[in-house]
């Protein structure tokens, strides 16, 4: 049985993407090694010249994501009944989350949170990071207004009609009317 919102292999495939671009926010944090000024600035100061921009909604970013994982792992070693383990760095949670995908899928409603989850998240990291979101075009025909507009947003887990007159959304297969 397949519960409705749950991709099954959806949850790996985003905690896939955690895994590998999470390192990538935080090189994003740090300075080059050519961006400070040869002495330090004493008191306050507006900016440096040369230096790069403070970018807080990548430092936001990455808090978010940290405690999103940290508090994921725990309500997930919960629900499955095992005991609170050791804190490690955001890569290895998210490895001992995804060791754990069988058991979180015998429980529905802990399988669509992880997955929900670590969408979310995956979908954060990449804005933070500039990546666009990804389109894909379907053969096909709207059948609100039979435009061949159908494009599947696969991080949105959405099939809409991009056609500006129409922007149908299509039910998933099995959804209830």
């Amino acid at each position: 049985m397949t519960t409705p919102g749950y991709m099954p292999g959806g949850a790996a495939r985003w905690i896939d993407s955690l895994i590998h671009r999470f390192p990538e926010l935080i090189e994003e944090l740090t300075p080059s090694h050519g961006s400070r000024p040869a002495s330090p600035v004493r008191g306050p100061r507006a900016s440096t010249p040369g230096a790069p921009p403070v970018r807080l909604f990548v430092s936001d970013t990455l808090r978010d994501i940290t405690d999103g994982v940290v508090e994921l792992e725990e309500a997930v070693r919960e629900r499955v009944g095992l005991r609170p383990v050791r804190p490690v760095p955001v890569p290895e949670r998210l490895r001992r989350i995804a060791g754990l995908l069988d058991r979180i899928a015998a429980d529905a409603d802990l399988a669509v949170h992880v997955e929900a989850e670590t969408r979310r998240m995956a979908l954060r990291c990449a804005r933070a990071l500039g990546d666009p979101e990804q389109v894909v075009r379907i053969a096909g025909r709207c059948p609100a207004c039979d435009s061949v507009s159908l494009r599947a947003f696969p991080e949105r887990a959405e099939v809409r009609c991009v056609n500006p007159v129409c922007r149908h959304v299509l039910e998933p297969e099995g959804a209830a009317s």
